[in-house]
């Protein structure tokens, strides 16, 4: 388990209203740092890093990090990175083990920082953060959370059983095209590819878990899936859910599933990304993080449970 408190996520997930479209959107990305550029029309490709702190140079705004290898990006080493919210520097220190995303600029100068720290262990022992947050591991169990549906029928993952679920975590008015909309986009080209396959089909389903149960409601999840769906939309909700859970019930579950959530003062929430592979036993088969998985990954990891379909 890994600890967090409330104020710590908060301010790691920080974002202003007065930013341009990566900022400004409130989905997911916070201040740049010094030096950063920063447009409208900027987008990030996105890699999940996990590593240790070795050390933090506020004059810079860098955090140096010895890391894992980054699949696709680079081996593991020890460098330091551009933090691209410097004002957490001071919730950074040496020893901590962290997750981050790795956001590498599609423009030409292909500027890198690090963004959406969570910290998974901690080096300070004084410090007693009061939210613990959950990274899901294989056989880990799923707890039976509740959720109410795009019908304003209530469902609850435990009735899922005997079959393969997709989760993963969004909400309808994220603006960003690389994150909330491009999940669900990835979730549509499953669905089709999956509803080729009637017995891959008949042992799966999908779910996308809104985590804004104050704006979506189930007309809009609704009408949300249909503008993914097109005109498999009648029958596909069968198969693919689009639900919240209760504003009681969103905490224990973001946090089993490691989503990072800030509810900001314009009314946009701060979010990390993810997704997990559910086994028809109930228990945790796969957990990806970030935005950088395939649908073709995910029908690989399920044709593994299902290899006669």
């Amino acid at each position: 388990m890994n600890r967090f408190s409330a104020k710590r996520l908060v301010s790691i997930f920080w974002i202003a209203s007065t930013l341009s479209l990566l900022s400004t959107t409130g989905c997911h990305h916070p201040d740049a740092a010094p030096g950063a550029t920063s447009s409208a029309g900027q987008q990030f490709k996105t890699y999940p890093l996990r590593g240790k702190v070795v050390s933090t140079n506020p004059a810079t705004g860098e955090v140096t990090l010895d890391h894992q290898a980054i699949p696709g990006f680079m081996q593991a080493m020890t460098m330091p990175y551009k933090l691209r919210d410097t004002r957490i520097m001071g919730e950074l220190h040496p020893g901590d083990l962290l997750t981050a995303d790795v956001l590498v600029s599609k423009t030409p100068d292909a500027s890198v920082f690090v963004d959406h720290i969570v910290i998974i262990g901690q080096a300070r022992p004084d410090y007693r953060p009061a939210i613990q947050f959950h990274v899901p591991q294989p056989g880990d169990a799923v707890p039976d959370f509740r959720l109410t549906n795009q019908d304003g029928r209530a469902i609850h993952l435990a009735q899922f059983r005997g079959k393969a679920l997709l989760l993963t975590f969004i909400y309808t008015r994220c603006p960003l095209p690389d994150f909330c909309p491009r999940v669900t986009r990835n979730f549509a080209v499953l669905e089709k590819s999956l509803a080729a396959y009637p017995n891959l089909y008949a042992n799966t389903h999908l779910l996308c878990a809104s985590f804004d149960p104050a704006g979506d409601t189930p007309a809009r999840l609704k009408s949300y899936g249909e503008s993914y769906m097109g005109d498999a939309a009648p029958q596909a909700f069968t198969h693919w859910d689009f639900a919240v859970p209760s504003k009681s019930g969103l905490a224990p579950m973001a946090q089993f599933f490691d989503v990072g959530i800030a509810n900001e003062a314009d009314s946009t929430i701060t979010h990390t990304l993810s997704t997990t592979l559910i086994g028809p036993d109930g228990k945790v088969i796969r957990f990806y993080p970030g935005n950088e998985w395939t649908p073709q990954e995910l029908l690989a990891d399920i044709v593994k449970l299902y290899p006669k379909a």
